[in-house]
């Protein structure tokens, strides 16, 4: 999946000394989402079905300061709450964050380039992250202490979190599954936008330590599928906050 210029291998090798994990990512370009479907024998029934929140100013100044705020409601499961930084330098962090439960430093890669991001994550219950989507409860309802502390540090100072703009939901099936032929287990994500249009995402994780060989091994696999690895890269959480931004 992820093709990295050779100028930048140098960076990158230094980053995975540090993380925890890495995720390889591909988006597809949309006229060929049904044909990779069929390609990789994809059971659309199989799919779990997600809503996905954003909260930030409607000039999105947490994502111009580094900050993403998510929540997502999953269908049978609890859902999460994610204060997100990015880009970061593992070896920046202080000590107390990197080692708090539910944080994780993780590079994502995809063709042509990579980001170091830290996340801090909770559980939380599906009827509150709807709550706090409709206006019933405030955002800082739902944000842990943790989590509130960390935003308190890296947002911009004159935001103030229960004012900040709802931005959502997006629809999102996932898929994980584990093809024939490949060893490792390859997640998909359909997103869906209210205007019509979508991102489809292949990714999988590894351990910092077979980076490399993991993304020998994917690329051959949906290449040898017929999958394009060298269209246009969405980010698909960039696309989400300014479609509403906008809206």
């Amino acid at each position: 999946m992820a093709s990295i210029p050779d100028e930048q291998i140098g960076d990158l090798l230094v980053l995975l000394r540090d993380v925890d994990s890495v995720e390889l990512k591909l988006t597809v370009p949309e006229s060929e989402h049904f044909a990779v479907g069929r390609a990789l024998g994809l059971d659309p029934l199989e799919a779990e079905i997600r809503q996905v929140y954003f909260f930030d100013t409607p000039d999105l100044d947490l994502n111009r300061s580094g900050v993403v705020v998510r929540a997502r409601r999953v269908q049978g499961k609890a859902g999460d709450s994610i204060v997100k930084l990015r880009p970061v330098v593992p070896g920046e962090l202080p000590a107390k964050l990197r080692n708090a439960s539910g944080f994780n430093v993780e590079v994502d890669a995809m063709p042509g380039r990579f980001v170091c991001s830290g996340r801090l994550k909770e559980r939380v219950t599906n009827r509150r992250v709807r709550e706090v989507a409709l206006g019933d409860r405030p955002l800082s309802r739902l944000l842990s202490k943790q989590q509130r502390e960390l935003l308190d540090r890296h947002a911009p100072g004159d935001v103030d979190l229960d004012d900040l703009s709802v931005l959502g939901p997006i629809l999102v099936l996932k898929l994980k599954f584990e093809p024939d032929g490949f060893d490792r287990r390859i997640v998909v994500e359909l997103w869906l936008y209210p205007d019509g249009s979508r991102v489809l995402e292949l990714s999988t994780k590894c351990d910092p330590a077979e980076a490399f060989q993991a993304a020998a091994e994917s690329r051959a696999y949906l290449s040898e599928r017929g999958v394009d690895l060298g269209g246009d890269q969405e980010a698909k959480t960039v696309k989400a906050l300014e479609f509403f931004a906008l809206a």
